[in-house]
């Protein structure tokens, strides 16, 4: 009999000849598996819920005190008439909640999404350009430079409202969602009347909006007050979208797609300041401009709506 050493080591080399011959009964080793590929970068969702920071987030010092400011400009912008505005418009009159309301083009959802081309200015636009837009067509006005206090104010404010929103997605909520095509057509006098019934106790009877101690406390929809042909508010589409959704005030989804789509042909069907890229030439702005569900061009109540002038 074998020590319990040596056993143990004729086994172990017997283990290996099995091994061996094993190994070669198998033929050629196969070539190693190819490893596997890179995992594809992760994608952020299409849609992500965002809550914007809480009024009493904002911070104090210099940064906190221009957020403030740019807030106040954001609720009050008729205090910049005659110098940046020429109308009774606020921005918070589209962008509801002090541009924190979902669906209501909430500012927090703009910041993280430009630059971005526009195909209404056929270029990229920066923030700072699509702010100056809204001055010069929503309020009729003329765009507060680069540098300038007013628009600084309104940058730090919408930036501070996206704070922690991630960049590039476009976040749920974001500007007006669009609605599916009236199943009905439009209709100019089904919209006057929902109008009556819906809209005229806070906008008046002539879209004229309500004013209180020399400031309007709900807008106008349509006249030399109101946003002009330019605005993306004179769309009919985009009027029903915002309408449906917010419409009336603290009322939001209460009237129906057909409703909203006819009520905003209605407002949309009135004049309004002229459009700025106008040169003299109505046709011309027409073609150039306004190749969209608009009215502008339209000839409503034996006259074209090309724009009124005036006080």
């Amino acid at each position: 009999m074998l020590p319990i050493r040596s056993l143990g080591a004729a086994l172990a080399g017997a283990a290996c000849a099995v091994v061996v011959v094993s190994l070669l009964d198998r033929g050629p080793a196969e070539p190693p598996a190819p490893p596997p590929p890179a995992a594809e970068p992760a994608v952020a969702p299409a849609n992500t819920a965002f809550a914007p920071p809480d009024e009493s987030a904002i911070p104090a010092g210099p940064f906190g005190e221009m957020v403030r400011y740019g807030r106040d400009l954001f609720l009050h912008t008729e205090q910049l008439r005659g110098t940046w505005t020429e109308n009774g418009m606020d921005c918070v009159n589209c962008h509801l909640d002090a541009g924190r309301l979902a669906n209501a083009a909430p500012m927090w959802a703009s910041w993280t999404m430009y630059p971005a081309y526009r195909s209404k200015t056929q270029k990229v636009d920066t923030m700072a350009e699509r702010i100056q837009g809204c001055f010069l067509y929503s309020m009729n006005g003329k765009a507060p430079p680069v540098g300038s206090k007013e628009l600084a104010g309104l940058m730090s404010y919408i930036y501070w409202l996206s704070s922690d929103a991630p960049t590039g997605v476009e976040l749920e909520g974001r500007g007006f969602a669009a609605l599916p095509p009236p199943a009905q057509g439009v209709d100019h006098a089904r919209g006057e009347a929902v109008y009556e019934a819906k809209c005229a106790v806070c906008h008046g009877a002539e879209g004229e909006g309500k004013v209180a101690e020399g400031s309007y406390v709900f807008p106008p929809l349509w006249g030399s007050d109101s946003y002009n042909w330019g605005a993306g508010m004179h769309r009919i589409d985009t009027a029903a979208s915002f309408i449906k959704h917010n419409m009336p005030l603290g009322q939001g989804g209460s009237l129906t797609d057909q409703e909203a789509w006819d009520v905003a042909t209605f407002v949309n069907s009135h004049e309004r300041p002229p459009d700025p890229r106008d040169a003299g030439n109505r046709a011309a702005t027409d073609a150039a401009f306004h190749d969209e569900n608009c009215r502008y061009g339209d000839e409503v109540d034996g006259r074209v709506l090309a724009g009124v002038r005036g006080g």
